[in-house]
Order: structure tokens, then sequence, then C-alpha cells
């Protein structure tokens, strides 16, 4: 897969599990069906969105090797190897290869501290090890280090990284990596923001990493499609739309953190759907309370998805 060839909708795919915390497969398989029917251009599986990290190694391959075969080639698929250490994502890298995944997303490591000189040895040592295009996923909220603009260049002047996942907030930042694209003409840039998807197309990137596009897929392809054609209104019109649903994630934080609010409401807006069986989060999530998912639903309702 040629990173230039990316672009577009490439939701961070969610993981359905049962009651007892194992992969819930049926759902799964459901939930890749209504991605690909809404047209995504990709799907990026073991990411934040994924719970890559409350999943076991086997949990981790288990959804892999699904998700792989129901896409069966028909759009790229993008495999989570998040892990603290090299050794450690060398091995993911090298599971995800195997699984034929078509790219790999690597974020820097984390728990250890390290600067950039360590960020860059990490993405070239996992470069040599594997014959994957790289995402670099820059989301400092989680590994506390962030992916300076100039190690981000270096490591795509020497083909190291095919790509970008911008999940830091730093909207300047992220800019000046949108304009430099064009120095760069293989290289793609994509923001995970849900809620800045139409300024981010604006400004040229790629395309769109969204947490949300699984509760709604077809809002942010249409988004998408909209900015293709140069529609900014259309494209405005419907991120304010997906920037009102998008407040489910805040539904539980009178009880629990953010992961386990925007997680659990993900997962409580499909079960609402019609698409996974539970809204069953990885432990120790807080999985949320017949309250809150009554506001997920009035949402949803709200944003005409039920």
């Amino acid at each position: 897969m040629q990173a230039a060839r990316l672009s577009g909708i490439v939701p961070p795919l969610s993981t359905p599990m049962t009651e007892t915390f194992e992969i819930d497969i049926p759902s799964l398989e459901k939930l890749i069906t209504f991605q690909l029917d809404a047209g995504v251009h990709g799907l990026f599986a073991l990411g934040s969105t994924s719970e890559v990290a409350f999943l076991t190694d086997a949990q981790r391959a288990t959804v892999l090797d699904v998700v792989v075969r129901c896409v069966a080639g028909q759009v790229p698929v993008l495999a989570g190897t998040i892990d603290m250490t090299t050794t450690r994502v060398i091995e993911h890298a090298r599971a995800a290869e195997k699984a034929r995944a078509d790219a790999l997303v690597v974020t820097a490591p984390f728990y250890t501290r390290i600067g950039q000189a360590e960020i860059k040895a990490h993405f070239r040592q996992v470069h040599e090890a594997v014959d994957l295009p790289i995402f670099a996923y820059d989301i400092p909220v989680a590994v506390h280090s962030k992916l300076e603009r100039s190690t981000v260049l270096e490591l795509a002047e020497q083909q190291i990284i095919s790509g970008l996942k911008d999940s830091s907030g730093d909207e300047a930042n992220f800019r000046g990596l949108v304009m430099a694209q064009a120095a760069h003409p293989d290289f793609s840039v994509f923001t995970g923001s849900e809620l800045l998807a139409d300024v981010a197309l604006f400004m040229g990137a790629s395309g769109v990493v969204p947490g949300l596009g699984n509760v709604d897929p077809v809002g942010y392809v249409r988004l998408y499609e909209a900015a293709h054609r140069g529609d900014w209104v259309a494209a405005r019109q419907e991120q304010e739309r997906l920037y009102r649903l998008f407040d489910i994630v805040n539904v539980g934080l009178r009880r629990m953190a953010i992961g386990s609010s925007a997680m659990g409401a993900f997962k409580t807006a499909l079960q609402l759907r019609g698409i996974i069986a539970t809204n069953v989060v990885g432990r120790p999530q807080l999985r949320l309370n017949d309250d809150e998912v009554a506001q997920v639903r009035r949402a949803l309702v709200a944003a005409n998805l039920l």
C-alpha cells in the first residue's frame, strides 16, 4: 500500500466485547460490514478507540484476523502496534505483517523516559524490522511524549514513516505538517479530531480518523465528500451535526474518567443502533448506567440516527 493512495475517512474501529470481556466476533463482523457499507476509505484496528491497551496479545490477534478477513481487500487495514518499548512494538508489527495488515500505526514509546532522539531510533528500528508502511501516531495525552514536527518531517524525508495520525490537539503544528506535504507528496497527514474534520480538510489534510465514525460513519463520509467537491457550507453543516453528537462522550463524567465515558458512549450508541450486542468496555473502565444510556439514546434521536 502506498501512503499517497490513502485518504478519506478511516475510523479507528471499536472492539466489541462479551459480558465476560472476550472479543465478540459476531458483533465485530457486523461493525465492519456497517463501516464498509457506509463507504469508509480504510479501517484502523487496535487503536485507542479499539481499547488496544486493554487487550491481551491473543485478543489483539483475534481482532486483526477478523478485520483482515472481513475487509478482504476492499479498503486498507491499518493495524495499531502500540506498546511501551521498541522490542514489544516489533513483535506486534511482525504479527500484523503475518496477519496481512496493509500498514502499521506506531506511537512513541511510553512509560519510559525518552526524547526525540529515542523516538527517531524507535521508528527506524520498527521500520527495519518489517516491510509495511508505518503511520506515526501523535497522541501525547496517552504516551506523554510529543512527536515534534522536525522529527516527523525528518522521518518522512527518510521514508521511515509514510504518514501521520495527529491526535495532539496542536492545530498550529498540524497546519505546518499539512503545509509540508507539498515537499513530501507520498506522505499522508490525518487528523484524529472528530470536531475539526472540516477545518483539517480545508487546510489540505489527507483525511480523518474519527472515533465517532464508529457511530456515524455515513456522516463523516458525507462530510469528506462535501469537502472533496469544495462544498464547504455542506461540510460545515455536517461537522456541526457531528459536533453536537460528540457530546455523548461526556455522559459519564460525573462518575468516571473520560476514557470510560467516551468508549462506553461509543459502544452504547452502537448497541442502541443494533450493530453490537453489549456496551461492555475493557477492565478497569466503568460501564454506563441506565441514565447515561438514556442520554446517549436522546443524542442519537437528535442526530437522526434512531
